[in-house]
């Protein structure tokens, strides 16, 4: 048998690679997590995720056994498929004390359950430390937006502590990366209310930042970049959606420069990577037809190739908000904007983004649920065109 190499291949030498894409995962394809993915369907996963050359995972937490399962996957497809690789970005969740219960969240507490998240993480680490490359300590925990759940950034500071004095004692690989992974507003890089010893203190532990940025949701609450120039009112529909979304992209440019551009405030120098950016197909709320009209398959196709394209160039690992439609997100709204966010959908259908990967054969042979991989819209890029939502709002030079 030849030898497995994969325990030499560390965070720094994967993150900022090109030759390993990454992507956000969650296997769930019923409105509860209740129902979790078998080993089944997350090879089913696994392989349409390799065909499309990602190489690196990011998961959310590890209290449902789908991560678990997953490190299993993925371990009996190295030995199935020859030359097989996945790693992965494994999450271990963040609560405050009382989140998600009928009591008031206690943002100055943490929850109970963050100390066993993290023991669970760390057994994970030790026992697959040949897929396990990076932990991050929380996923939007600090945002103040998050009322459910936030924390303060000395709850996140000290158990990136507790991880990092782990690898010194030898419990969990030194070329283990530690992060948190966060809004860029979070990471200092928006108001400065964010701005605090304990923040600073975690810029100078993490092995790296992992900063959200999501261009989609300003198109509703920070429209700025967000419309057509005057200028731009001759150009066709196409044209003019274009360049909203380049503006979009040169917005997720922009937060991810002002923290850099925070951290290297602090005299810090180190990696910063996106753990978090995408663009919804579909929304009957504040993205949708009634509101800012951003999400249809063409924008979100385009934000994936424009956000691809610029972090490829840059040496910027980026992992994409995500790989498959999951239903449980908003389980009451079947059309809110959390429910799809996948580019494949529920039906086994390979969503615009994707259908040049469809035309070349990459998905040939492999199956979703059972079901061959199909583009949506039957692959009829006139029947797509009429639900693209037009731009509408005017945008004034700044």
């Amino acid at each position: 048998m030849a030898q497995d190499n994969t325990k030499q291949i560390t965070a720094e030498f994967l993150l900022g690679n090109p030759n390993y894409p990454a992507i956000c995962y969650g296997g769930y394809r019923h409105k509860t997590r209740d129902i979790e993915p078998t080993i089944t369907e997350l090879k089913e996963d696994l392989r349409l995720m390799w065909a499309m050359n990602i190489r690196m995972l990011r998961t959310y937490n590890v209290h449902y056994t789908e991560t678990a399962h997953l490190l299993k996957a993925i371990t009996e497809l190295k030995s199935e498929q020859p030359g097989f690789e996945m790693y992965l970005m494994l999450g271990a969740w963040m609560d405050c004390q009382n989140a998600w219960t009928d009591q008031t969240p206690n943002h100055e507490a943490e929850s109970e359950r963050n100390a066993a998240e993290i023991q669970e993480a760390v057994r994970l680490a030790q026992q697959y430390p040949e897929i396990v490359k990076i932990i991050s300590v929380g996923n939007e925990a600090m945002v103040k937006w998050a009322t459910s759940y936030y924390v303060q950034p000395g709850v996140i500071l000290k158990w990136v502590r507790h991880l990092q004095e782990l690898k010194k004692q030898g419990k969990l690989s030194k070329s283990l990366w530690i992060t948190s992974s966060d809004n860029f507003a979070s990471w200092g890089g928006g108001d400065s209310v964010y701005h605090v010893k304990d923040l600073n203190n975690l810029i100078r532990e993490v092995d790296y930042i992992s900063m959200h940025t999501y261009p989609m949701h300003d198109t509703h609450y920070n429209p700025v970049f967000w419309g057509n120039l005057p200028e731009e009112k001759h150009l066709d529909k196409r044209a003019q959606i274009d360049a909203a979304m380049l503006r979009a992209r040169d917005y997720a440019i922009n937060q991810y420069n002002h923290v850099v551009a925070y951290m290297e405030s602090l005299g810090v120098h180190k990696p910063v990577h996106i753990g978090e950016t995408g663009w919804a197909t579909a929304s009957n709320e504040l993205y949708g037809n009634d509101d800012s009209q951003a999400t249809d398959e063409y924008k979100a196709a385009k934000y994936y190739s424009l956000m691809r394209a610029w972090t490829q160039q840059k040496g910027i690992s980026c992992f994409y908000f995500e790989a498959f439609d999951e239903p449980w997100k908003d389980a009451q709204n079947p059309m809110g904007s959390e429910n799809h966010f996948g580019l494949f959908n529920l039906k086994s259908e390979a969503k615009y983004a994707l259908w040049e990967l469809c035309d070349k054969g990459v998905f040939e042979g492999l199956t979703r649920d059972g079901k061959k991989i199909k583009k949506t819209f039957d692959g009829d890029e006139k029947l797509l065109w009429e639900q693209v939502l037009p731009i509408r709002r005017t945008l004034q030079k700044q």
